[in-house]
């Protein structure tokens, strides 16, 4: 299976008809990242619906990558960083924090449920908290059901 296959495919729960939100979250380095990969050796139980996609900073992350996203048919848009104060670029997050603030009422504009776009602050020795907020984001845009490009 190539990569693109891999990206597009339907979760095993979509086949029995169930919805299945899918969810890209951007990853600071630092931070964040760890806190996944903590939450994965640590083994506990999350949705596998989500793709993770590693930045350096969650300052990064650029507004368009996220209009880009659901523009491509993701259900939901989780940003997770540093806590702020813990930035290792200084005031990556507190960029973030405004920059999100803003797209959240763009996409409110747009039509689009500005809860579909979540930031969140996880530290790398919070793997549970990662797996807590996976789930409940994904629970959060699974009763908001598919993306609405999706339907066009």
């Amino acid at each position: 299976m190539s990569s693109d296959q891999a990206v597009h495919a339907e979760p095993k729960a979509a086949e029995s008809g169930e919805f299945e939100p899918k969810l890209i979250v951007f990853c600071c380095n630092w931070c964040s990242y760890a806190g996944a990969d903590l939450a994965g050796v640590s083994r506990l139980q999350m949705p596998t619906n989500f793709r993770v996609i590693r930045t350096m900073c969650s300052a990064r992350v650029d507004p368009e990558f996220v209009l880009r996203a659901f523009a491509n048919g993701a259900d939901g848009v989780l940003i997770l960083g540093c806590h702020p104060a813990d930035c290792h670029y200084i005031g990556g997050n507190y960029r973030t924090r405004r920059r999100i603030a803003l797209l959240r009422v763009l996409l409110e504009q747009y039509g689009f449920n500005p809860d579909r776009l979540r930031l969140e602050w996880v530290s790398a020795s919070e793997g549970q908290k990662f797996q807590k907020t996976i789930k409940e984001f994904n629970e959060v845009v699974k009763e908001m059901g598919p993306n609405p490009i999706n339907d066009e």
